[in-house]
């Protein structure tokens, strides 16, 4: 049942010549079978330990008990695995019927302040073209090329720094994006009133569910409570996002050289995370075979690792190694890896 791995480089200007990885790609589809008892009860331990803490932190802020708000972290971990939970519903992979999985996204986009419609859109043309340098820009972190950072200007070249930062990127980019800028389809507006509608509608039935909370708990509580979870989401979600595509051996080609299947597995990162933050973060670590097979639910990605060993040493991370990827933020073509600005800075000479 398994297949050999051929994960050395290609030379650049090589057509991709991958039929193993395509027939790995058709061996996985056993895997992409919906167990629907197993989504329900993987939605039901998510969901009502998230209300159950919620519930709780906001009684006993309320209250005064201002050490409720240190359960804050663990709640935000349970809204992340909510958001996974969403991810999947978009990639038609939680529900057996797409209706029943959009119908679901849309419903828990109200509590990832995650407008469902618009973030599939976007998040389905990101798999389309991860790691093609001619179709960047939908759904994933903006990279340049060493040539294209060179020639911007002074003004173009210490912006793109400080978008890069790390604290940009993990401090107020999560913010912007959550808070902001999904609260309008930006990126998809002259796509449709379907886009609208998604975000409109998330906009409004997210305002009423804290509405509700507001009436029940107060302003200032419930505020104090479910905005620092949400960061806590976001911050964690887009560090997760971040290093499964950014790393030095992250893999980039031109449209002519392109390959969907070559890019999904190379250009993806294992992220091996322990226990439990792979309960957390529903196994999306295994993202080298979810860009492969997207439509595996989350909890079947440990059986393909257990089924294909060879995949487990694919561009494997630990959490220690992913300090490292953060300092990266150009694609050095000609040596084919990414590359920090000092890196860049030496490649001049």
């Amino acid at each position: 049942m398994t297949t050999e791995l051929t994960t050395e480089r290609r030379p650049v200007g090589a057509q991709a010549a991958l039929p193993e990885l395509r027939q790995l790609a058709s061996q996985l589809r056993p895997f992409m079978k919906v167990h629907a008892g197993r989504s329900v009860w993987e939605l039901a331990i998510t969901l009502v330990p998230f209300f159950g803490l919620l519930l709780a932190m906001l009684w006993a802020t309320g209250a005064g008990y201002f050490a409720a708000l240190a359960l804050v972290p663990l709640a935000g971990l349970l809204l992340l695995r909510i958001f996974i939970i969403q991810h999947d519903c978009g990639h038609g992979a939680f529900l057996h019927k797409r209706s029943s999985n959009d119908r679901l996204g849309r419903a828990l986009g109200i509590l990832t302040f995650t407008p469902y419609d618009c973030w599939r859109r976007s998040h389905t043309l990101h798999h389309a073209s991860t790691g093609n340098l001619d179709s960047r820009g939908f759904g994933d972190v903006d990279t340049l090329t060493v040539r294209e950072f060179r020639a911007r200007s002074w003004l173009g070249r210490q912006f793109y720094r400080v978008y890069r930062h790390p604290v940009v990127m993990l401090g107020i980019g999560p913010a912007y994006l959550f808070l902001l800028r999904h609260r309008l389809p930006i990126g998809l507006m002259r796509e449709g009133a379907q886009y609208w509608v998604s975000a409109l509608a998330t906009n409004l039935a997210t305002a009423g569910f804290l509405a509700a909370l507001m009436a029940a708990f107060g302003i200032g509580t419930t505020l104090l409570v479910f905005i620092p979870t949400v960061l806590v989401a976001a911050t964690a979600g887009v560090w997760l996002f971040y290093v499964q595509h950014q790393f030095e051996e992250a893999h980039w080609d031109r449209r002519a050289d392109w390959s969907f299947h070559e890019a999904a597995l190379k250009g993806s990162s294992h992220l091996d995370l322990p226990q439990p933050l792979r309960w957390f973060t529903g196994n999306i670590g295994m993202h080298h075979v979810h860009h492969l097979a997207s439509r595996i639910p989350f909890y079947r990605l440990p059986s393909v690792l257990k089924a294909f060993p060879q995949l487990r040493e694919v561009n494997r991370l630990t959490v220690p190694q992913t300090f490292r990827p953060l300092v990266l933020a150009l694609w050095d073509e000609d040596g084919r890896r990414l590359v920090s600005f000092r890196e860049a800075a030496r490649l001049r000479t």
